[in-house]
């Protein structure tokens, strides 16, 4: 097998066992610092908007190539070492970009807040979305984990774990600089949106593909978790489209048919209200017990995809071998 392919299984049961504890310096951090730093100099002087859209561009790429620079650089010092520092390097770089336990903790952490209060439940889903919470009713702050779950499940999870088996820790962090990049500029309102709209743009593509296959993944691993398959299918096929991303919809429509509930409407961000398509047939109305079907779902589907991509990796090393 690969080395990149055994670092990333590696990683992807660290990421089950530890996932990401807050004492850990996470290397988005520094991804972090350096896109606001990057996004400072864009903005030095006040340019019109042309020429900012332009920027734009520098910022992202930019930040991409020299995260993946400084993770092959790492790589390469290891492997001064040997074969095993920089093996150990590999499955730490991997265990970094994979999300499944983080995701699961917090939306645990959303539904043991909303046995709590309403107002805890809104401080609470407030660390995972980036809609206004003040005013979330307990049906909404239900639907807005359900969303953040499911597409994160694709963006965090299934995504890394693609780049990560074509292209090792280089390419499985690039991928996570891209995904830092939409999530800190990558939005549509007046004061980003031609900062941003590259990172934004750039981030569609990455996640083009992993979005389309985890929303598979997610149907085939519905019924077995007694979930319903055969409307995750349906939902799916049906409502892939409705968003304003090409790709939220399809992992959000899968779970939207798996569960029987109505995910999208209309959300505050920014002290604007979007309307966004709906999601789903409104048969019941959502429950905190969702949360936790759902995270068994992601569960079983990122476990999925892994298993492909492995043995789709192992298969291929065998043939060229």
């Amino acid at each position: 097998m690969p080395t990149h392919i055994l670092a990333l299984v590696v990683g992807a049961v660290m990421d089950l066992i530890i996932g990401d504890p807050e004492w850990f310096y996470h290397p988005v951090r520094l991804i972090g610092r350096y896109i606001a730093f990057a996004e400072r100099l864009a903005r030095r002087g006040n340019p019109p908007s042309g020429v900012l859209r332009r920027r734009a561009v520098l910022v992202a790429c930019s930040t991409v190539l020299l995260t993946a620079a400084a993770t092959w650089g790492v790589l390469a010092l290891l492997g001064l070492w040997g074969w095993w520092p920089r093996f150990i390097g590999m499955c730490v770089i991997s265990w970094t970009c994979l999300s499944a336990r983080n995701l699961a903790d917090e939306a645990e952490g959303v539904r043991r807040a909303l046995d709590e209060s309403l107002e805890a439940g809104r401080k609470r889903v407030g660390r995972i979305v980036g809609r206004d919470t003040a005013n979330l009713s307990r049906r909404e702050i239900i639907c807005a984990t359900l969303e953040t779950v499911a597409e994160n499940l694709s963006d965090g999870v299934v995504s890394p774990m693609l780049w990560l088996a074509l292209g090792g820790p280089v390419l499985g962090m690039a991928f996570k600089a891209a995904s830092t990049l939409d999530s800190m500029i990558g939005y549509l309102d007046e004061k980003y949106r031609d900062v941003g709209w590259f990172a934004a743009k750039a981030d569609d593509v990455w996640n083009y593909v992993p979005a389309r296959l985890t929303a598979l993944a997610m149907c085939v691993c519905a019924a077995p978790l007694g979930l319903d398959g055969r409307a995750a299918f349906r939902i799916m096929k049906r409502d892939h489209s409705n968003h304003l991303s090409p790709n939220c919809a399809w992992p959000e429509s899968a779970a939207a048919g798996a569960l029987g509930v109505q995910l999208g409407g209309a959300h505050e961000y920014f002290g604007k209200t979007v309307v966004k398509p709906t999601i789903g047939d409104d048969t019941r109305p959502p429950e905190p017990g969702d949360i936790t079907r759902l995270n068994r779902l992601m569960f079983a589907a990122s476990g999925l995809a892994l298993a492909v991509f492995v043995g789709i990796a192992w298969g291929v090393a065998r043939i060229a071998g």
